[in-house]
């Protein structure tokens, strides 16, 4: 079990991770880029910003320092989004420890290069053991302590079982899982799929339309996977299916709700500034339409919240079209 944790990031997922793991007793100093809303971390120990009412414990300390928050520290934990995930690590390596193992809790797929956010960290701070942790986790039920349940995946065995020790409580499981790849693709491109599943809310399309969304979605997350060398099982499991149900039902999740302001009419860029938190799913969309293109999968429901978010294309039009496609068997 780790004692002392660097926490990269100063959100909603950051700040929930840090109390979580103060209440099992772990030392964590959380690092933001703001040192305005670092000092207010410190002064009313609470974000109001991303988590209000959240009481942040004693054990938890913050830093607007890249080298002062990775002092004593057993682990990093990186939980920045993941359009700004490369400045900051570029910003942090120099005085990273060599070899100091990283969690991800990133969900998302870098536009430039299309690479997962392990990949990001290791190219930016060096080779390291890295795991992701991953699956259905909405932050403001964690701060609840509702329970959870979430995978570490790493192709480290210690990692992933020093992970699952640190984290899991009487509240919180944490299975591992070798499957690095799939498991951050899944967290992904379930926020894709998570858009489509909003639209259909904001359309009053009804359950049925949005089961069958889901369950397509599914499909086409896991020929992607497949097709990328992740293994299957791993998108019937927690980081997959459990991720993609909670994230598509949720009226919490960000995803799901920018969606359905964007089926009742809104217009994306006005949806983006409206919401204070980042809207993964926006972004990680044109990465996945263009990973699908690179390995030549099929992937239409990709493809239609492409043609929505980036080529202004109506979403009853594009509705009508994936209802209209040619027809065939179930895979």
């Amino acid at each position: 079990m780790f004692d002392q944790v660097a926490m990269i990031g100063d959100g909603q997922m950051a700040t929930v991770c840090s109390v979580m793991l103060a209440d099992r007793g772990v030392h964590v100093r959380m690092w933001g880029r703001d040192p305005d809303h670092v000092a207010a971390l410190k002064t009313v120990r609470e974000n109001r910003r991303y988590l209000p009412g959240l009481s942040i414990p004693q054990r938890v300390s913050f830093t607007a320092e890249p080298k002062a928050v990775f002092a004593g520290a057993e682990l990093i934990i990186s939980a920045v989004p993941c359009q700004f995930l490369r400045s900051v690590w570029d910003a942090m390596a120099p005085d990273c420890p060599p070899n100091l193992p990283v969690v991800s809790v990133t969900k998302g797929i870098e536009n430039e290069t299309l690479k997962r956010p392990s990949e990001i960290i290791v190219e930016c701070a060096g080779p390291r053991p890295v795991a992701a942790l991953s699956g259905p986790s909405i932050a403001a039920e964690l701060a609840r302590c509702l329970p959870a349940t979430v995978v570490s995946a790493s192709d480290d065995d210690r990692l992933n079982e020093q992970v699952q020790e640190t984290f899991s409580s009487q509240w919180f499981r944490v299975y591992t899982n070798p499957d690095l790849l799939g498991v951050e693709l899944a967290g992904a491109t379930k926020n894709v799929i998570a858009l489509a599943a909003g639209i259909v809310d904001g359309l009053k399309a009804g359950d049925n339309a949005k089961a069958a969304l889901l369950s397509r979605g599914l499909v086409e997350i896991t020929r992607l996977g497949a097709a990328m060398g992740a293994r299957r099982e791993t998108f019937a499991g927690l980081a997959g299916l459990g991720d993609l149900v909670t994230t598509c039902v949720s009226p919490m999740g960000r995803n799901r709700s920018a969606g359905q302001l964007i089926g009742q009419g809104r217009r994306v860029s006005e949806v983006i500034k409206s919401t204070p938190s980042v809207i993964e799913g926006i972004p990680t969309t044109r990465s996945v339409y263009h990973l699908a293109r690179r390995h030549r999968v099929e992937m239409p429901i990709t493809e239609a919240i492409y043609s929505v978010l980036f080529e202004g294309k109506e979403v009853i039009a594009t509705l009508s079209e994936l209802m209209s496609r040619a027809l065939k068997p179930e895979e």
